[in-house]
């Protein structure tokens, strides 16, 4: 055995880190509420958990592709990597909760998954961890 909980799989996989994120982010408990880079990598594993899981996971994946659907159609031509560099900066230069993180942290993996390059190295990266944790 490898693991103290044995095989969490894909789908406890996404499971557990929306726990964490929900409950994490707020804080209250005995530990510490989650600081602003852990919700962001939490977050970012959590997007790619989500779309190894599928089923009611699926959900999350549909609706940043949506979202990415309206910007290019607002913006004509804005190409995978341009909305990944403009969705990072947003991350890292706005005054952001951490909620919002934690959310935008899982849109930013799907955009940077599809942008090539060195984001998608990144979101492989994400990718390999959240397959080798479940």
């Amino acid at each position: 055995m490898n693991s103290v909980f044995g095989n969490l799989g894909p789908v406890g996989l996404a499971l557990v880190l929306t726990v964490l994120l929900v409950f994490g982010i707020p804080g209250g408990g005995q530990l510490k509420p989650l600081g602003w880079w852990p919700t962001l990598l939490l977050s970012m594993l959590a997007g790619s958990a989500y779309k190894a899981a599928g089923g009611i996971f699926k959900l999350v994946p549909d609706l940043v592709g949506s979202l990415i659907g309206t910007v290019n159609s607002v913006l004509p031509g804005a190409t995978m990597p341009a909305i990944a560099l403009a969705l990072a900066i947003f991350i890292l230069f706005k005054k952001l909760t951490t909620k919002q993180v934690g959310l935008l942290g899982i849109a930013f993996w799907y955009v940077a998954a599809g942008a090539g390059g060195t984001w998608a190295y990144l979101s492989d990266a994400i990718a390999n961890l959240g397959t080798n944790l479940s």
